[in-house]
């Protein structure tokens, strides 16, 4: 028997809930399994989310939410992405890009232009590969305490054709995803 040098590539599916029990099955239980710890930042869950499974076990995920924000002080909306992950053994197998993939696909359909994601410098090479730019400029996110400029780079990506990000400063009207 010989293995298919095509083999089918594994389902997306869209999850009905994602909880820290979900998270674990992906990156071990671990207590900062971002890396974004340190940051001190709150962070919002989201709403959507899409994962991958292997024989039952949960291997990949993305999640989204709406976002309200201003640009140039102009309200406006995107589609947050985060809790990406996928599980160190399936790592470089192209799960990270199909869970994307149909995350996005499903972001097109909920309105705002534009997609936004918050990354650790080590990642921006991996969503640049995805299609990501990354924003620069500082961002301003809500923070229980009031508004921060984001540590992390902020990254987007256009929903519709090749819509531009719009020019002005920055500010996210809730807490960052």
């Amino acid at each position: 028997m010989t293995d298919d040098p095509f083999p089918t590539p594994p389902a997306v599916v869209r999850l009905a809930q994602y909880t820290k029990t979900d998270l674990s099955e992906i990156l071990g239980d671990v207590a900062d399994p971002f890396g974004v710890e340190d940051t001190g930042l709150t962070w919002r869950p989201k709403d959507e989310h899409f994962g991958i499974r292997r024989a039952g076990r949960l291997v990949a995920h993305t999640g989204l939410v709406r976002l309200p924000l201003s640009v140039g002080g102009a309200a406006t909306e995107a589609v947050g992405v985060g809790g990406v992950a996928v599980a160190a053994d399936a790592r470089g197998q192209g799960l990270a890009r199909l869970v994307m993939t149909a995350a996005l696909d499903h972001a097109r359909t909920m309105g705002p232009r534009h997609a936004l994601l918050f990354c650790r410098p080590p990642l921006v090479a991996l969503y640049r590969r995805l299609g990501w730019r990354v924003l620069e400029g500082d961002v301003h996110v809500e923070q229980p305490t009031g508004p921060v400029v984001m540590p992390l780079c902020t990254m987007w990506t256009p929903l519709h054709g090749d819509a531009p990000w719009p020019e002005g400063p920055v500010r996210l009207h809730s807490l960052p995803m």
